[in-house]
């Protein structure tokens, strides 16, 4: 039997010229007008919407809002099209196991696919389907960031992020080895390879740059000084998730290395990442569209307001369309110039999550934000717990465990009441503490919030 096999059902040479990397990324996008990429964009998004009107998930949401194939003329009109979140994926996957029918994979003539699953930080993991192209480009997107931020041949990168059936390790590997010329080493996990034999492979390969979740990488600092390995190991750079997470906190712990943020979920890769002046993450607007909702109404926030992530990718117009996927993740955006020239619009980053919300006497909370609080405390080690519960009156309220070296429990709760706007209590537990709640050891994503109301 005859069929193409992964590289032969692209172009991987039209796929650079298209998205750039490297200095020729730097060139083109810090050239290029907001008219010339709003242009780009238009191009990509019809024959992004004439593949999603093949897919019979988009068919059926589109369809039930009683909208046409000629009512979406442009992305001035992406607004008359319906957001969907996991929770539809998930009730696809229920009404057409195992896959969906949100991929557009059936056919006996169907490319290679890519079956990997979410980390099921926020439930089931869901399955998530790629197709070469797409794949690749996702890849093109994590490696050209890197480099932009500094990635060099002679580094030595260390991921920690996991593998398994798992999206993430194998889609930071294939973004490091196709798209930059660093060598590559897949740690995984805590559970995957342990803290002590993480720091030894730090060591003995000369490891310069660690990528992950940046909570697992300080406590990789805390054990390669237990381990006597600190000194032995110079780590210049890292890559990471920060969101609210404590960039100086992590930086000290590493020696000084330079942290990087980043941000994506697995439905849809890299959306935004930090340039060399690390002034707001950069939006990849020649591949992703990004749109900040607001919450409760659905409608555009004004610049510089909070909203929900709302994401079309522009690139994936052969397997799992995605447009106008709801991340539930906030944000807002960065105004004003950029020190870069970059044609792009930037973001803060990740703020929390709106469905991980919890409303304390009539305040927005997201547990989130209690790392950016807490930050450059210098008698805190930056890991927490928030756990939610509910009294007898059905009165909601939080507690913040904190990991403490020391500590004045009255202080840390006036402290977070400033910075939350509304009271919470807190308990002090010492480091490591949390471990067990977080279970950072072993998860992608820490756990931040324990829900003890039984909704």
């Amino acid at each position: 039997m005859t069929y193409p096999t992964y590289f032969e059902t692209f172009d991987a040479r039209a796929m650079l010229a298209e998205y750039p990397v490297g200095d020729a990324f730097v060139a083109r996008y810090t050239a290029m007008s907001r008219d010339e990429l709003r242009s780009q964009q238009e191009v990509r998004f019809a024959r992004l919407m004439t593949r999603g009107w093949q897919i019979p998930f988009y068919q059926r949401l589109w369809g039930e809002r009683g909208i046409e194939a000629g009512d979406v003329k442009g992305l001035d009109d992406i607004t008359k099209l319906p957001v969907y979140d996991k929770a539809d994926l998930m009730a696809s996957i229920a009404s057409h196991p195992p896959y969906g029918d949100f991929a557009g994979i059936g056919g006996a003539d169907r490319p290679p696919q890519i079956l990997h699953t979410t980390s099921g930080t926020t439930g089931r993991p869901q399955a998530l389907l790629f197709g070469p192209k797409g794949r690749e480009i996702t890849n093109l997107l994590v490696g050209r960031m890197y480099r932009w931020q500094g990635l060099q041949p002679s580094d030595v990168v260390q991921s920690v992020y996991g593998h398994g059936v798992i999206n993430g390790g194998h889609y930071i590997r294939e973004a490091v080895t196709h798209f930059t010329n660093s060598i590559f080493l897949s740690a995984g996990t805590g559970i995957e390879t342990r803290s002590a034999a993480q720091v030894r492979l730090m060591a003995d390969f000369g490891v310069t740059v660690l990528v992950g979740f940046v909570d697992y990488l300080r406590k990789l600092a805390e054990t390669a000084r237990d381990e006597g390995l600190l000194e032995q190991i110079n780590v210049r750079m890292i890559c990471g998730h920060l969101g609210t997470e404590d960039r100086a906190s992590v930086e000290a712990a590493w020696g000084g290395a330079k942290a990087y943020d980043w941000y994506g979920v697995g439905d849809t890769g890299s959306i935004a990442g930090e340039g060399p002046e690390r002034d707001g993450l950069y939006v990849w607007e020649d591949a992703q569209y990004l749109e900040l909702l607001d919450v409760q109404s659905g409608a555009a926030v004004a610049p510089g307001e909070t909203g929900d992530m709302v994401v079309t990718c522009l690139f994936k117009d052969d397997v799992a369309p995605c447009i106008r996927f709801n991340t539930h993740d906030i944000s807002h955006e960065v105004l004003g110039a950029n020190a870069t020239g970059m044609a792009f619009r930037r973001i803060a980053g990740f703020k929390g999550r709106s469905d991980n919300m919890v409303k304390l006497r009539g305040i927005n909370v997201f547990p989130h934000a209690i790392g950016a609080i807490i930050e450059n405390r210098s008698e805190l080690t930056g890991e927490f717990v928030c756990r939610v519960a509910r009294d007898a009156a059905g009165r909601d309220a939080m507690t913040v465990v904190l990991e403490a070296k020391v500590g004045d429990a009255a202080a840390l709760v006036a402290l977070l009441r400033q910075g939350l706007g509304v009271e919470v209590e807190v308990e002090l537990c010492p480091p490591g503490g949390t471990a067990a709640l977080t279970q950072i050891d072993v998860r992608q994503k820490p756990i931040r919030l324990i829900d003890e109301r039984g909704l």
